[in-house]
């Protein structure tokens, strides 16, 4: 290979061609004269004969030049001329590749392996093998294994099929099986590593080297992936925690808090300081809005290391307090509501108040004390809530002990009770016996000092020992549980303040009241002594899905490891879910790389690709060779004179088209460009990765409408809303941004004028499925950004919108996320296209996709399905805005109940 500064020639052997370039001067220097048509006479054949020496004519100067730099081309082109080479690898031996692929490599994994496919293609037109080796263990648990040396091509195979893991990297092993790998001669490595410090990392390193040249590849620090933390489950809010490996700088950090179907709950943001690696928030949500919350992400690229599910341990299920004096509403210490509220106040939503208050909006457990009595109508009411799912917890007193009240009661009483160490008795208060594993307390640990001095004492039945849950040292029942339809009738044989028993003192009385609290779930208790079995797991990217085979049960009573026989997600039975995810003990800081070897080369961040030119010039050798075909016939007369300006002009549009274009483009350019071809268009927010996204996902959609309509669709276009020209776009696309500028009022003016003559504009707020009574930022600022357009009043698209039947038939709209709803035009009746179409499910990202059609960006809650009714949402749109509201004519309606039919 010959190197010339960025500049190199896989077969630089094929320059001596340039030496030619002399010899073709002189022979193409000379053409013969044109042909000429001459009238011949018989009877003039002799007259006017003259006897002149003809010379060839001269090929003009130019066309000479072009025909050298024709032939310059090729022998170029030939050469395999490539820009920013890689140096040429040294030694005889394979290539060694090796790649982690545990959890942190996850993020931007596409640009990761283009060094790794880069670093064949050299080794390939080397004529040299390669290997492949990866840091983490695979899903059925097998070390890191080496593949090859091999060729090239099956090396390729393997790496495009390759995935990041939910689970650290072992490079400890992937040591061991490099050390089997026996090389003759020098074997150069390349290396991508996910930029965090491991000490595994330097032996690995060393043995690399010991091998060959080592090229390190590692993300810039900005780019490590952050760590969200599980929360802590606070009274009032949840403590969010996220930790990073820079802090050189101060930075921000969004988290995406989610309910089902992937619906936005909140997005709040945590500030990093400088010198901060930890960052905390804390997130107050309304309890329906916290019971509700499945998982939350960093707004990074999807890692595993970034998302948290989330289970019954973080919910707050509201819980009922009967009260109605006015003692007990001062919470006094000699009432039971005073020791229940201290209880259950840091994990559940208290409300207080009288029964029939309460049960208008049906907590889930219904705390009730000995004090408060029960009407004949609240009765009735208490058993319906019971027989729906509600969970009624009573507490027995003096009235229990007098025999006043029988009924929504577990077991029969006996009246009058019994005391326990008093002056006329030779006994102690009993202490507790250990809980049954068939109980939902099952597993809590008895503290010794818990002693019950007097209690109601249940009648001896059949039935008495399976629903006794609690029991003191003699065997007598201390709390006895009842399913009662879908609920449950639960009793403590003592009062919930200090009168009876210490109990409600101590943290075992908090635990007890938790367990019900989750009984009021429909969940079984005791999972401390309970095998949980996988449910769904989390793969590297972070998407759900169903356990796979090889995923085992965690056993009971353990924390486990993340790896491949525990991968991350929710364990146990639907009814009663645990999550665990990678920060769960497993992974709980990140530091950037630093034990480096001395003498490795390392790459920070991206490095200029390698691009090859030999298209470009053989392209531009036969657009020459084009031309000179013209330009030929044309001095042969074969042609009219005017094909000469044609072919100049030809020549001159083919060396524009070549040669490099700015970035900037002047008003005339930036009209042909949207002009010539049919483009979409998005509008710049002043977000450069907002912009991005809106580029990638117009682009995926774009190559959607190619494979699948008639529309052939070119790159889209960005579009400056303040100076550009929107007229030549029938659809823009307008992503809200929190940072987007104010319009000013010649943009205003621009934009009202654009939907006045029949432009559309698809607003996106990308807030996703917004909880009730939740506002996004996105929306927030739309309703800013357009106070000062003519927006005509919307209504949401529903399924008899032709919307829904332009290209596809669609029954909702989603995006990246769902839920939201897709608003258009509510005036104007079936003859006009809606000026205005509004949506927030963020639908750029969902069509996003690299140069190969890969999509860039999870969905949630995730599935090819939610991406491909993503893509036919946005090709209806575009065919809405192309093609007008024809769809809703009548004619069409014999074709799409024949479809639906089908």
């Amino acid at each position: 290979m010959l190197t010339l500064g960025p500049l190199a020639f896989a077969a630089p052997w094929l320059l001596a061609g340039l030496i030619a370039l002399p010899a073709i001067w002189l022979v193409i220097r000379l053409i013969p004269p044109a042909p000429k048509r001459q009238i011949f006479p018989a009877l003039r054949l002799l007259l006017g004969l003259e006897v002149t020496e003809e010379t060839a004519a001269r090929t003009p100067w130019w066309l000479i030049l072009l025909r050298l730099a024709l032939a310059a081309l090729v022998i170029l082109g030939l050469a395999q001329p490539l820009l920013n080479p890689a140096d040429r690898m040294v030694g005889s031996g394979p290539v060694l590749l090796v790649i982690d692929d545990g959890w942190a490599a996850a993020p931007n994994w596409s640009e990761r392996r283009e060094v790794l496919f880069a670093a064949l293609e050299q080794a390939e037109r080397e004529g040299r093998p390669a290997a492949l080796l990866t840091t983490a263990r695979s899903p059925g648990n097998d070390a890191p294994s080496l593949f090859g040396p091999r060729r090239a091509s099956e090396i390729r195979e393997r790496l495009q099929g390759l995935e990041p893991k939910p689970w650290p990297a072992d490079r400890a092993a992937a040591l061991s099986a490099l050390n089997t790998m026996t090389v003759n001669g020098a074997s150069p490595s390349t290396v991508v590593a996910d930029g965090l410090e491991d000490p595994a990392w330097r032996p690995l390193l060393e043995k690399l080297q010991s091998i060959g040249p080592v090229k390190l590849h590692t993300p810039g620090t900005a780019d490590l992936p952050m760590l969200l933390m599980p929360p802590e489950n606070g009274a009032q809010a949840m403590r969010l925690t996220v930790r990073r490996a820079d802090a050189s700088a101060p930075a921000a950090m969004g988290i995406r808090a989610l309910g089902p179907e992937g619906r936005l709950i909140a997005r709040p943001i945590l500030t990093f300081a400088a010198g901060e690696t930890e960052a905390r928030y804390d997130l107050a949500l309304p309890a329906e809005a916290r019971n509700i919350l499945q998982r939350l992400d960093l707004d990074q690229p999807s890692h595993i290391g970034g998302t948290v599910l989330a289970d019954e341990r973080w919910r707050r299920r509201p819980v009922g307090i009967v009260t109605g004096s006015a003692l007990d509403q001062s919470q006094s210490l000699l009432q039971d509501g005073y020791y229940l509220e201290r209880a259950l106040q840091p994990f559940a939503e208290m409300r207080r108040g009288a029964l029939s208050e309460l049960l208008k909006s049906p907590p889930s457990l219904i705390l009730l004390s000995d004090a408060e009595p029960v009407s004949d109508e609240a009765r009735g009411a208490l058993e319906k809530y019971i027989q729906g799912g509600g969970v009624l917890v009573r507490f027995a007193g003096s009235k229990l002990a007098a025999g006043e009240d029988d009924t929504l009661l577990p077991v029969r009483l006996r009246q009058g009770g019994r005391s326990l160490g008093t002056a006329l008795q030779w006994t102690t208060p009993e202490p507790l016996a250990a809980f049954s594993p068939k109980s939902p307390f099952a597993g809590l640990a008895i503290p010794k000092d818990v002693t019950v001095s007097r209690q109601v004492l249940a009648e001896p039945g059949p039935d008495l020992a399976d629903r006794s849950w609690a029991q003191l040292a003699d065997g007598t029942p201390l709390v006895t549980g009842l399913k009662e339809g879908e609920g449950w009738l639960v009793l403590f044989h003592v009062p919930a303040s200090a009168e009876w028993s210490n109990l409600p003192l101590s943290g075992l009385f908090i635990d007890m009241l938790q367990r019900l609290v989750a009984l009021g779930r429909g969940q079984a208790g005791g999972a401390a002594d309970v095998t949980l079995a996988p449910i769904e797991t989390l793969d590297g990217f972070a998407r759900l899905a169903p356990a796979a085979a090889n995923a085992q049960a965690i056993p009971a009573g353990t924390k486990p490891t993340i790896g491949p026989a525990h991968p991350p997600g929710l364990y146990g039975t639907p009814g009663a879910r645990q999550a665990f995810g990678l920060t769960h003990g497993t992974v709980t800081r990140v530091d950037a790389l630093s034990s480096v070897p001395p003498g490795i080369e390392r790459v920070t961040g991206t490095a200029p690709p390698e691009f090859a030119l030999r298209p470009a010039l053989l392209t531009g050798a036969m657009v020459l060779l084009l031309i000179d075909l013209i330009v030929a016939l044309a001095l042969r007369g074969l042609l009219r004179p005017a094909v000469t300006r044609i072919a100049g002009l030809l020549l001159v549009i083919g060396l524009v088209a070549i040669s490099p274009r700015a970035e900037a483009q002047d008003p005339m350019e930036f009209a042909l460009r949207a002009t010539l071809e049919t483009r979409l268009a998005y509008i710049e927010t002043g977000d450069a990765t907002i912009d991005e996204v809106s580029k990638q996902g117009l682009s995926g959609l774009s190559l959607a409408l190619r494979r699948r309509t008639a529309i052939d669709a070119a790159e889209p276009m960005a579009v400056n809303v303040e100076s550009d020209e929107l007229a030549f776009f029938p659809l823009l696309y307008w992503p809200i941004a929190e940072a987007q500028a104010p319009l000013s009022p010649n943009a205003v003016e621009r934009v009202n004028f654009y939907l006045r003559n029949g432009g559309t504009i698809l607003f996106d707020t990308r807030d996703g499925g917004l909880a009730e009574g939740v506002e996004g930022v996105g929306s927030r600022r739309l309703r800013a950004l357009v106070g000062a357009l003519d927006i005509p009043p919307l209504t949401p698209a529903n399924t008899d919108h032709v919307l829904s039947k332009t290209f596809y038939l669609l029954q909702d709209y989603p995006g990246r996320e769902v839920g939201g709803e897709l608003w258009v035009q509510s005036a104007g009746g079936t003859d006009e296209v809606s000026s205005i179409i509004l949506g927030a499910n963020d639908y750029a990202a969902a069509w996003a996709t690299d140069q190969t059609g890969r999509p860039l960006y999870p969905v949630v809650p995730g599935g090819e399905r939610q991406r491909e009714m993503a893509f036919r949402t946005g090709v209806n749109i575009v065919m809405y805005a192309l093609t007008g509201n024809y769809k809703s004519d009548q004619v069409h309606v014999p074709a799409i109940l024949e479809r639906l039919g089908q």
